[in-house]
């Protein structure tokens, strides 16, 4: 029996089919809560929103913002090489994010939901000759439709954690004929290819971890120049996408920290940025004069706490701060944010232990002496007052983050290694 009708894919194909005039409506909820773009919601249901431009077409795929910018070294390449790139995510987030980080040759596209009508409308306008899925996006009604029309169908950036490969092993007939429709799986590490080989991928390789290959956040160096400017000689530091159970924290922890170095200056970049006016309020409720960005208040010699809740300006506080907090790791929060982008800017990094989704970063961070683990807010108070205290602590954390990052790289080039035979497929086919 040809695997793509085994029973789950033909219930998902037939559910997917039924509900799709749904679709709008669903898509009008979601953007009524800022899920949405509602300019751009006919690209959901697979209607293009530009022309398809000549020659050989690449399709990328991230879920979101993290695994949409892991792409760009791959972009690059790919445009160099003389293809077009369609880069899709599903999130608003990563619109404005990469809008300003994609090259000439490359255009962003949100990806269609996944019902039969929807996907086939998106082929039939971008006729795709390679399509490269990105770490664990998993769209049945997609890889469908790729390997009917013989686009080579990739994972690049591949993973899947023990925990998605529990859930999947219960259901063989699902998984199974989904991989089994994909030519090539490129790895992030060891275990993730374990993993999908057991799943019933055919062709897997271990390529390492794009994240590694992507170069810092551009910023706007007037920008920088004034808020550094502002800031002038006071210590600063960063707590970078923070959740809300670290906002506390946070706040905590300047307070203690003021105590030694009465003109500390805390940066506050929640990892959603709708809560920036309530982080503000929780800081004055605690006696620390707080500004919030997003209204345009300015950092002044009496400011305490200064919340960033604004999009795409990591990197520009990152190289404000010397010593970054990266969030998602204390108090609760579990799984870890991306310390990547810090440690190639130069920063000394401050992690809390719950760094589950990034844990070969941090294992490489912490064997290296390139990053500090901070337990609650007593912790957090003490290192950073450790590397105010001793600017030439700071540095050689600094340092070695950076070598333990750039030492990870390479997966950029073993990725286009592997695509060079569907490459010199397509280019042959096009002559």
């Amino acid at each position: 029996m040809n695997a793509m009708v085994e029973p789950y894919l033909l219930a998902y194909r037939a559910t997917t089919a039924a509900l799709s005039p749904l679709a709008p409506l669903l898509l009008r909820w979601r953007e009524g809560r800022g899920k949405e773009d509602g300019a751009r919601l006919r690209e959901r249901l697979g209607f293009a929103g530009v022309d398809r431009p000549a020659g050989p077409l690449a399709w990328l795929h991230g879920a979101s913002v993290g695994e949409g910018l892991a792409l760009l070294p791959l972009i690059d390449r790919l445009v160099a090489r003389g293809f077009h790139v369609l880069l899709t995510t599903g999130t608003v987030s990563s619109s404005r994010v990469l809008a300003s980080r994609l090259p000439a040759g490359a255009t962003h596209q949100f990806l269609p939901v996944d019902a039969p009508r929807f996907v086939r409308r998106f082929f039939d306008h971008w006729r795709p000759d390679l399509a490269l899925i990105a770490e664990s996006e998993l769209w049945p009604n997609l890889f469908h439709a790729a390997h009917e029309r013989a686009i080579p169908l990739i994972l690049v950036n591949a993973r899947l954690s023990a925990r998605s490969f529990g859930r999947w092993r219960r259901l063989p007939g699902a998984i199974g004929p989904l991989l089994r429709r994909v030519d090539l799986v490129l790895a992030q590490s060891r275990d993730d290819a374990s993993r999908l080989s057991q799943l019933g991928a055919p062709r897997v390789r271990v390529a390492g971890n794009l994240k590694y290959d992507v170069p810092p956040p551009p910023v706007d160096p007037a920008r920088l120049a004034e808020l550094a400017a502002a800031v002038g000689s006071r210590p600063v530091w960063l707590a970078a996408s923070t959740h809300p159970a670290e906002d506390e924290i946070v706040i905590d922890a300047h307070i203690r920290l003021a105590r030694e170095h009465p003109g500390a200056l805390t940066i506050i970049v929640p990892r959603h940025v709708g809560r920036g006016a309530d982080i503000a309020a929780l800081a004055r409720a605690k006696g620390a004069r707080a500004a919030l960005r997003s209204r345009g208040e300015p950092i002044d010699r009496t400011t305490a706490v200064y919340v960033a809740d604004t999009m795409g300006e990591l990197g520009l506080f990152y190289r404000l701060a010397g010593v970054v907090f990266v969030g998602k790791s204390l108090g609760g929060a579990e799984g870890g944010q991306n310390p990547i982008e810090p440690a190639k800017l130069g920063a000394a990094v401050l992690h809390g232990p719950a760094v589950a989704n990034f844990t070969e970063v941090y294992d490489a961070l912490d064997t290296a002496a390139g990053a500090v683990v901070v337990d609650d807010e007593p912790s957090l108070a003490r290192a950073l007052g450790a590397l105010f205290s001793n600017p030439a602590d700071s540095r050689r954390l600094a340092r070695a983050a950076g070598a333990a990052v750039g030492a990870l790289g390479g997966a950029t080039d073993a990725a286009m290694m592997a695509l060079e035979p569907y490459m010199l497929n397509i280019e042959a086919k096009r002559r």
